[in-house]
């Protein structure tokens, strides 16, 4: 049975495979299998420090312009690179490269390291508001991206990585 519709999700529940996520590999899953693998979480939409010296990555509180922080979802998702140009476009054939900056609860990043979902995942609960219920999200604690000069984004560092 597929989960419930998401507000924000490009993906059509009814276009996915039983348990997909299980089976199928990455690179041959549809785009609405791909897509449902957003967990709706918001953490990758959260502005990150890249020490060029140590290869580090901070996350901060900061979030994109785009996100709305109460669903965690991008408000322009279809058009976002039209205002924001050097927005990641996430795909199998990228993971390699970035998936290290990615969340560590990110189901992507999960199944690329070979492990599983986490139980509050919206594909295993069937609830898009259970990853928000297990505090997996960034609902309530961002900052919009412009209300902070960008010399003063390491104050917003997160201590513990997401």
């Amino acid at each position: 049975m597929a989960p419930p519709r998401r507000p924000g999700l490009i993906a059509d529940p009814g276009k996915l495979r039983d348990r997909f996520w299980e089976t199928v590999p990455m690179k041959k899953m549809s785009g609405a299998e791909w897509e449902a693998l957003c967990d709706g979480c918001g953490k990758c939409c959260l502005n990150k420090i890249e020490y060029e010296d140590t290869g580090e990555v901070d996350f901060t509180r900061l979030a994109c312009r785009l996100l709305d922080g109460e669903t965690c979802r991008c408000s322009q998702y279809p058009i976002r690179h039209q205002f924001v140009p050097d927005c990641v476009s996430l795909t199998p054939n990228k993971l390699e490269q970035i998936a290290y900056w990615l969340p560590r609860t990110c189901a992507y990043r999960l199944l690329h390291e070979g492990k599983p979902l986490e139980d509050w995942h919206p594909l295993i609960s069937g609830d898009p508001e259970s990853v928000h219920r297990a505090g997996a999200s960034v609902r309530g604690w961002t900052v919009p991206e412009n209300e902070v000069a960008e010399e003063d984004w390491e104050d917003y560092v997160i201590q513990e990585r997401p």
